[in-house]
C-alpha cells in the first residue's frame, strides 16, 4: 500500500475511533453520514479495527470493546448520576402511596429506589438485591425478590427462575432501566438476560415506564428489549432529539423530563 493511501487510511479510523468514542456505539449508517462516506467504505476500514480488537461488532454496527460488559455497577452508579438522581425523584413523584411495582435492575433504577423513600406501602418485585436492600423493611413495603444465578456486576438473579418467578405477579407499573434507545425507536441493552428479564416486566404490568437519561438517545446496544409502543412513559432529564419526540408522539408515549434544581 502506497505512504500516502496508508496515511488516508489510518485517518479514516482515526476518525471512526473518535465517533465511536464519542457514541460509545454506532451503527455503521450513521458513521457513514457522519463522515461523508460511503456504507462500504466504511466497512472496509472498521475491518482491521476489528481484528486488532479496537472495536466489537454487533449487528448493524460497532462498539468499545468494554460496551460489551459495561462498565461495573459501582462505575455505572457514578456516571451521569444527577441526572439519574433527578430523574428517579421525578418517577418517586409520579409513584403513589400502596402502588405496586415491578423494578429492574440498573443504575438508574437503584437511583428510583432510593427515591422511593418517600413512598409507603408499596409492593415491590425485583431481581436487584440493591434495589430489594433499598426498600424493604421501610414504611411498611413488601418486597418480593426474583431467584436464580446471580450476576457478580450488581447482585442481580437472571435466568429461568427469575423469568418464572415475575410471572405470578401483576404490577401497576413496570419501571425500566435500558442500554439506549437507537433512530429507529427501538430500546436496547447490552445483555441478553436483561433483555429477557424487561420484556417479562413489560407483559406483567399495566403501564410501562422507562428511564434514559440524554447519554442514552441514539444509543446502539445489540439486544432489543422493544419498542416505543411498549412503553406508557419516557422519563429523561432533557429535551430528547427532535425525531425521537416525534417517534414518542406517534407511540403515544408521554415524555417526563425531570427539573433542576430551583425550576
Amino acid at each position: 500500500m502506497a505512504t500516502d493511501q496508508k496515511l488516508f487510511l489510518d485517518k479514516r479510523q482515526s476518525d471512526i475511533m473518535r465517533v465511536v468514542q464519542e457514541k460509545g456505539s454506532c451503527s455503521i449508517g450513521d458513521l457513514a453520514l457522519a463522515l461523508d462516506v460511503t456504507t462500504e467504505t466504511i466497512r472496509r476500514n472498521l475491518k482491521p479495527l476489528v481484528n486488532e480488537g479496537v472495536v466489537t461488532k454487533f449487528h448493524g454496527g460497532v462498539m468499545l470493546p468494554e460496551r460489551i460488559g459495561e462498565p461495573p455497577f459501582q462505575s455505572r452508579m457514578q456516571l451521569n448520576r444527577v441526572a439519574k438522581m433527578r430523574i428517579g425523584n421525578s418517577v418517586a413523584a409520579q409513584i403513589r402511596d400502596g402502588d405496586s411495582l415491578m423494578i429492574d435492575t440498573g443504575s438508574s433504577t437503584a437511583c428510583v429506589a432510593h427515591a422511593l423513600s418517600v413512598r409507603s406501602n408499596l409492593l415491590v418485585v425485583t431481581n436487584s438485591i440493591e434495589i430489594a436492600r433499598q426498600l424493604v423493611a421501610r414504611e411498611g413495603n413488601r418486597v418480593f425478590l426474583a431467584g436464580g444465578e446471580l450476576r457478580s456486576d450488581d447482585a442481580a438473579a437472571f435466568g429461568s427462575s427469575a423469568l418464572a418467578f415475575v410471572r405470578q405477579f401483576k404490577a401497576k407499573v413496570a419501571i425500566l432501566s435500558i442500554g439506549g434507545i437507537n433512530d429507529q425507536g427501538e430500546l436496547t441493552d447490552f445483555h441478553l438476560a436483561e433483555a429477557e428479564f424487561s420484556r417479562a416486566l413489560m407483559q406483567q404490568a399495566e403501564q410501562v415506564w422507562v428511564l434514559a437519561d440524554q447519554s442514552k438517545f441514539g444509543r446502539e446496544a445489540p439486544m432489543k428489549v422493544g419498542t416505543l409502543d411498549d412503553v406508557d412513559v419516557l422519563f429523561t432529564d432533557g429535551n430528547p432529539p427532535r425525531a425521537l419526540v416525534e417517534l414518542c408522539k406517534n407511540a403515544g408515549v408521554r415524555i417526563d423530563i425531570a427539573e433542576t434544581p430551583g425550576d
